[in-house]
């Protein structure tokens, strides 16, 4: 069975080699870049199937080399490298259709769990959840004035088209299934990102996306009356 391929795209070239080097003692085909432009040209000709994606790169910022790969590469899984101070960036990536990110300094053994955790999962488009909700999904719902085609990919508020990540349509498939009932952050983390209880990561990945859903599905986000935290557990979708 071939090993999985890896791109690394990171401007500082002991920690791209230090990756590098890294990976590929755990059997991965691994090619890297240092600038924006390379990643580009990497992601074409060398069809990685996870890229780990430092955002402070020169030329083409990481923003449009993430914006490009979830084009151009629907498949690909994309990790986010960004520093602590960067929680707007890690926001915008994530709406850019980023699938994680991990955050400067980082534990090396975190990072490969997190990858590993991805591409057991086989391809990233089309790719279930490692575990499904009970409560059968259907291909369009309608609810609070919001539309969601989860077959198109499509999404509308009181008419209005809503921009939403892959990401985002997996979480309020997973949400419409299990509606009303308590869903534990845990819960998430295994069933939408593939995490195991042995590898299960500490990371505000679902909080960012929550906060982003509830931009543009919630009348007031800051007053949320649909994805309800749950104080100590995780969320409601209360329709």
């Amino acid at each position: 069975m071939e090993s999985n391929r890896i791109l690394i795209v990171e401007d500082e070239e002991l920690i791209r080699l230090g990756l590098k080097d890294n990976f590929e003692l755990e059997n991965y085909i691994v090619e890297t870049a240092g600038d924006g432009d390379e990643a580009i040209e990497k992601a074409d000709s060398f069809s990685p199937d996870l890229v780990l994606l430092d955002l402070m790169i020169p030329k083409k910022s990481g923003f449009e080399v993430c914006r490009y790969i979830r084009k151009k590469h629907p498949d690909t899984f994309i990790i986010m490298l960004t520093a602590k101070i960067e929680e707007a960036s890690k926001v915008m990536g994530l709406e850019m259709g980023a699938d994680d990110y991990v955050t400067k300094p980082f534990s090396l053994l975190e990072l490969l769990a997190r990858v590993k955790a991805f591409l057991r999962r086989g391809p990233r488009t089309g790719s279930a959840p490692a575990a499904q909700p009970e409560t059968p999904t259907q291909d369009a719902v309608d609810f609070n004035g919001i539309h969601l085609d989860f077959k198109k990919y499509e999404a509308s508020k009181n008419g209005i088209p809503l921009e939403m990540s892959a990401r985002e349509f997996q979480i309020l498939k997973y949400f419409w299934g299990k509606r009303k009932e308590v869903i534990l952050r845990e819960d998430l983390l295994q069933d939408i990102w593939g995490y195991t209880p042995e590898n299960m990561p500490s990371t505000r990945t679902i909080d960012n996306h929550i906060v982003n859903l509830r931009k543009k599905i919630e009348d007031d986000p800051t007053n949320p009356k649909i994805i309800l935290s749950i104080r100590g557990a995780g969320y409601k979708f209360d329709v």
